[in-house]
């Protein structure tokens, strides 16, 4: 009698490590693409941009803004807004208590006010007030991440053209590339928001995608484009931008039209559309 051996069980590990393959794969959005061990936009999808409070996203969303202080949205890609640059008009005692001298001051040591959203800039001026800063702000690109966001939108890099020339473009850019490679270590992707005439250093900075405000009105749609393999999302505020930003991109970015205010769905003054 020829003795046949009876086949062999896989051990119960590789059973939990195939069941948890499965499960990531499953989990994952067909159209997500990795790199670097974070999760990049797709180009050309449907967006909304909700930064002046959450609602339930539209039909046909895919991906959405929210402020950091906000649950992402189950199932789609969640980008988390970050003010990484200016502090927040009701934050500025906070910080006038706990980090002085992370505010930027004028020769009377007044902080330096961004007048159009009454926020004050911080000070990005030094290599060890950079790092500082970071240390601050790393904490809620770490919560951004915690709580289920699959990057951040640090905002305001663009500070620096309103610090009254105590800031350089320099300085802007190496505290970015400081704030990427915290949202990197976080497994966030990390997206450039404005500021255009930093496009060419968009590699050193670490950013993987652009979030473009009025890049239409001014222009700068297919540099954003061109700099990100068009992973960017572009918000128009009137009309006649939107139309405008639809026609010559429309089949490439991801563009919506929102009111200045970006308010919830069902405020009044609420305003969205897409291509």
């Amino acid at each position: 009698m020829i003795f046949v051996p009876p086949a062999r069980r896989p051990s119960a590990l590789l059973l939990v490590l195939a069941v948890f393959l499965l499960a990531a794969c499953s989990s994952a959005p067909d159209s997500a693409e990795r790199t670097g061990g974070v999760e990049l936009p797709t180009p050309h999808q449907d967006f909304d941009y909700q930064i002046g409070g959450a609602y339930p996203p539209p039909s046909g969303v895919r991906a959405v803004v929210r402020d950091r202080s906000a649950a992402p949205a189950r199932g789609l890609y969640n980008v988390c807004y970050v003010n990484a640059f200016q502090a927040q008009p009701d934050a500025l005692p906070w910080w006038q208590s706990n980090h002085p001298d992370l505010l930027l001051r004028d020769g009377h040591g007044r902080p330096v006010i961004d007048e159009d959203w009454d926020e004050a800039l911080l000070d990005l001026s030094t290599a060890d007030k950079r790092a500082r800063l970071v240390e601050v702000v790393g904490p809620w690109i770490d919560g951004c991440a915690d709580s289920g966001h699959q990057a951040v939108e640090p905002d305001n890099l663009d500070s620096y053209t309103r610090s009254r020339g105590l800031l350089k473009a320099s300085d802007a850019a190496a505290y970015a590339a400081l704030i990427s490679e915290r949202a990197h270590t976080a497994g966030l992707a990390a997206g450039q928001k404005n500021t255009a005439e930093l496009l060419p250093r968009h590699a050193a900075m670490g950013f993987d995608f652009a979030v473009a405000e009025e890049c239409a009105r001014y222009d700068e749609c297919g540099d954003y484009a061109s700099a990100y393999d068009d992973r960017v999302f572009v918000v128009e505020y009137r009309a006649a931008d939107f139309t405008r930003a639809c026609r010559a991109w429309g089949e490439r970015l991801s563009i919506v039209l929102r009111d200045r205010d970006v308010r919830p769905a069902g405020d009044a003054g609420y305003v969205r559309r897409t291509c």
